[in-house]
């Protein structure tokens, strides 16, 4: 393998209000078609005739086409550019947007849902690069405080706003306000001066790891999602099985072997803050299930509508749009760790909360309100702190590898969150609605524990100081 350098360009530019504004619009325009789809479950399958395995696996196909290709997108707006890849990741959003709402059936809606993912995929690592790129020290924290607004807010803001667009205006006008944000976000970074590395040497891309991985990974999604309904020992499952295991021994090696020349750059994970910060993502990431378990039990079990159900949530919305900024001081202040080990804590204790299932309407409703503000204020204190604590170690030459990666667990944590909690959820049904919601949202809580356990054990202290 040849040896690679790298020269990153630069100009005079620095960031200023209307790049941020853009780049969060870009950011909303992810959330408003993946996490609007958790509480709109009920009303999709009233006008598309869609059995409940292939709509989870729909769902979740998003964050799961994201989190397989972020990293080669990193890459990619490394090398064209970020602004370039911003705006083709505008242009997905768009294109995806437009199938799911004139889909008619199954195949049309994931495709959709595919398109969707491949947009996130662009747009959360170049914008992550470019922030880091035309903002330094406490502008870029205040930068990544509102992107942050935008990707952990903005789960927030679309919950509560799906469930009110559904019911009063139809599920399909949320997909129209994701593409009225995604042409005024073009508008906005519209005259940014290009950010890109000029690649000196040859380097040869890792396509059979890329293969390798995206196989290993639909094949576990399809387990997770289809194993229930078509049975365990099923041929179906066992074939899946076997594609599992062949394809993580083959994208095992791989990264082994070529180590930095690898689809992911294993040399990454050698600063332990940065590796921390995309575990504990990735876990805290996963408890997104919550949302879709705690909205499909009120929905289908309590009688709520799309609306009230997502009215449970706006605590949530205000707390973590309250708290990131929090995060931000608390960061510049004491460092990332501190936040980081809080933020992860009580976002477990306001899943604990909603898992309160035995409790009268009432009461229930009480522990959800208070279990959701927990659960905002917890991500609010984390996403900054993590978020700076990933991009402030990751090397300049490979900015948009590394946010690539760390969007990659984001997008994973998700997509495999919802994937479990859903299909735990969905085969305890027999067993009663509280049963199922119950133990669906402690495995969040496990989520939660985990992420916890890595900021503990690898975050030092002085961490963002």
């Amino acid at each position: 393998m040849s040896s690679i350098g790298y020269n990153v360009t630069r100009v005079q530019f620095k960031g200023n209000d209307r790049l941020t504004l853009g780049i969060v619009l870009g950011v909303l325009t992810f959330w408003l078609f993946a996490q609007s789809m958790m509480n709109i479950v009920p009303a999709i399958q009233q006008d598309i005739n869609i059995p409940s395995a292939s709509l989870n696996l729909a769902i979740s196909l998003t964050s799961l086409l994201s989190g397989c290709f972020i990293v080669v997108a990193g890459a990619v707006a490394d090398k064209i550019g970020r602004v370039k890849m911003t705006y083709i990741g505008f242009i997905l959003s768009i294109v995806g947007c437009l199938l799911i709402i004139f889909a008619s059936n199954t195949v049309i809606f994931a495709a959709g849902r595919v398109v969707q993912g491949l947009s996130g995929a662009c747009i959360m690592p170049a914008t992550l690069a470019l922030m880091k790129t035309y903002y330094e020290g406490k502008a870029r924290q205040r930068a990544l405080s509102f992107w942050s607004i935008g990707s952990w807010g903005g789960s927030g803001i679309c919950s509560l706003f799906g469930g009110a667009v559904a019911t009063s205006m139809g599920w399909k006008w949320i997909f129209i306000f994701s593409i009225i944000c995604a042409l005024v976000g073009m508008l906005l970074i519209h005259g940014t001066p290009e950010s890109k590395v000029v690649e000196k040497g040859r380097h040869r891309f890792d396509y059979l790891g890329l293969c390798a991985f995206v196989v290993m990974l639909i094949s576990l999604n399809l387990i997770i999602t289809k194993g229930s309904t078509l049975g365990w020992k099923s041929q179906p499952m066992l074939i899946l099985f076997a594609v599992f295991v062949v394809s993580a021994i083959v994208f095992g090696k791989e990264s082994y072997f070529k180590r930095q020349n690898g689809f992911i750059d294993l040399s990454l994970f050698k600063n332990k803050p940065y590796a921390a910060a995309t575990f504990s993502n990735f876990m805290l990431n996963a408890a997104a299930g919550t949302l879709l378990v705690a909205s499909l039990y009120v929905q289908q079990i309590r009688g709520f509508t799309a609306f009230q159900s997502g009215m449970l949530t706006i605590g949530y919305l205000i707390a973590v749009l309250a708290m990131i900024r929090v995060g931000e001081r608390l960061l510049q202040k004491i460092g990332a760790k501190k936040p980081m080990l809080l933020g992860s804590f009580m976002t477990g204790i306001g899943i604990a909360l909603m898992a309160l299932t035995f409790l009268s309407n009432t009461a229930y409703v009480v522990a959800v309100l208070l279990g959701y503000i927990l659960f905002g204020l917890g991500l609010g204190f984390y996403a900054t702190p993590s978020t700076d604590t990933a991009i402030s170690n990751a090397p300049a030459d490979k900015v948009g590898i590394a946010s690539g990666i760390y969007k990659m667990a984001s997008s994973l944590g998700g997509a495999f969150g919802v994937a479990i909690s859903a299909s735990v959820y969905t085969a305890l049904l027999s067993s009663g609605g509280a049963t199922a919601a119950t133990i669906g949202l402690l495995v969040n809580v496990l989520f939660c524990l985990l992420s916890f356990i890595a900021v503990l054990i690898m975050v030092p202290r002085n961490a963002g100081k």
